[in-house]
């Protein structure tokens, strides 16, 4: 019994240190990337969400990098698409610095 408590106190642990870290990376490095431009990633964002052929005949580059937006803040279950993108939006602002 001993040993099951210690696997799962190691395991719990090690999950506590990833997430933490992913939080960490997505504050400090991922998410400052997008200061330069956020209006023109959150429409990509939202044009990625909505339409079925998003950047269909553009560059791929900045829609692969808006993309990354959805998973570092991904949209809430029931969320509206306002609502996301206001609080992508304040999340981008947020790592900034700056409001938008």
């Amino acid at each position: 019994m001993r040993r099951i408590l210690v696997v799962f106190f190691l395991t719990a642990m090690v999950m506590l240190f990833i997430f933490n870290s992913a939080d960490w990376y997505a504050k400090n490095a991922a998410l400052p990337r997008y200061c330069e431009n956020p209006t023109q990633a959150v429409e990509i964002v939202k044009e990625i969400l909505t339409s079925e052929t998003p950047g269909e005949g553009k560059k791929r580059r900045p829609y692969i990098v808006a993309a990354k937006l959805i998973f570092l803040v991904p949209q809430d279950q029931g969320e509206t698409m306002p609502d996301y993108l206001n609080r992508l939006r304040d999340r981008i602002s947020e790592s900034c610095g700056v409001a938008y």
